[in-house]
């Protein structure tokens, strides 16, 4: 992820990104740069239009979360603790 994040960073600053830009950005965040992942990252921006993208991004519709066992038992227990009072 800290590879796309120092892609974006170079785009907001203006900058060429390239394999060398790059690597100094994960260099100066003390990260030690794996020459494969830059390569791979930097052909594959060639292809992208970064701002469509981004604003494409913003636009994009959110799932709502599914509701699971773990946010519904609480609520059952509740339930049921009052149930039991109402009996009493």
């Amino acid at each position: 992820m800290e590879y796309i994040y120092g892609a974006l960073l170079l785009h907001y600053a203006k900058q060429e990104i390239n394999e060398e830009n790059l690597a100094k950005v994960l260099q100066a965040a003390g990260l030690s740069p794996d020459e494969v992942r830059i390569k791979t990252l930097v052909a594959a921006l060639k292809e992208v239009n970064i701002e469509e993208a981004i604003k494409s991004a913003a636009f994009a519709p959110v799932a709502a979360a599914p509701v699971t066992a773990a946010t519904t038992a609480p609520a059952a227990a509740a339930s049921a603790a009052k149930a039991e009072e109402e009996k009493k």
